[in-house]
């Protein structure tokens, strides 16, 4: 990769999933969500953001992170695939928050948990965010030790402000009489459908700026790759970043629609797949 980084004058490649943060790019509907969770987070309350694989969760999920750093008196904490038990995830919720949340006996239970939890918040002037990916994994135990956790009070004081994502077996779920009381409580909702091409091009062009070379591909390429992605950032990523193995390989000067037809012959003359489109 450090042969393409010096062909292409690259900072970074701009098609893999660790791009720096500042090259990130959020659509407008994006932007409006986390405008309303940040505005939201004193009052605490939950958060929902749902898409299938390649929508852009991840992104979203990395945005909304680094702007709730950037508040005062908050601390963000994010986890994947919460533990399966809720006594070990009382453990993980504890170290993330550098609260001493572990059993010292059998009998303590969860009630003593949560009471310690609602005594730190109440002597602590940092308000505890808390982003899961993949939520629709978390067994309904400990997405409802969460309702509980975050609310005091009969819901008149937020202790926790809880952003959750998934796929959509997330919602289905929430909606489920299990976890209705949960589900009823979110109040800022963000569903990503299929990218539209325009959306896909914008993302493909602010990353090209970021990473110190707009002129990397051609025009044509950029809405050819965003034609054949399906509305999926994923697809277009690795569709990319095949290209530019295969450029720098060669020692190719661009990356245009020659090269396209060259690595992806049968499907480029295929019909687009479907993406949404406005």
């Amino acid at each position: 990769m450090s042969k393409a980084l010096s062909l292409y004058g690259l900072k970074f490649n701009p098609f893999r999933p660790d791009v720096p943060i500042e090259a990130l790019h959020a659509t407008p509907t994006v932007d409006s969500f986390m405008r309303r969770v940040e505005l939201g987070v004193a009052d605490g309350g939950f958060a929902l953001v749902t898409g299938e694989p390649g929508s852009g969760k991840s992104v979203v999920l990395r945005l909304l992170a680094e702007r709730l750093r950037a508040l005062p008196d908050v601390t963000v904490a994010t986890v994947e695939h919460p533990q399966s038990r809720t006594s070990d995830f009382y453990r993980e919720l504890g170290d993330l928050f550098r609260v001493p949340l572990a059993f010292h006996n059998r009998w303590g239970g969860f009630k003593a948990l949560r009471t310690c939890w609602a005594d730190h918040i109440a002597s602590s002037r940092r308000r505890p965010i808390l982003i899961i990916d993949e939520a629709q994994e978390t067994i309904a135990p400990v997405l409802n030790e969460l309702r509980i956790l975050a609310s005091k009070d009969l819901d008149s004081k937020q202790l926790l402000c809880v952003v959750f994502a998934g796929d959509q077996r997330l919602p289905e779920r929430l909606r489920s009489p299990e976890l209705l009381p949960l589900g009823s409580r979110i109040r800022r909702r963000l569903s990503l459908e299929a990218a539209t091409r325009d959306e896909l091009i914008a993302c493909l062009d602010s990353l090209l700026e970021a990473a110190g070379n707009p002129n990397l591909m051609t025009k044509e390429l950029s809405a050819t790759l965003a034609d054949h992605a399906a509305g999926n950032y994923r697809v277009l990523m690795n569709l990319a970043d095949e290209l530019l193995a295969v450029a720098t390989d060669r020692d190719l000067p661009h990356l245009d629609e020659k090269l396209y037809l060259d690595v992806f012959g049968v499907q480029a003359r295929a019909k687009p797949a479907a993406g949404k489109r406005r």
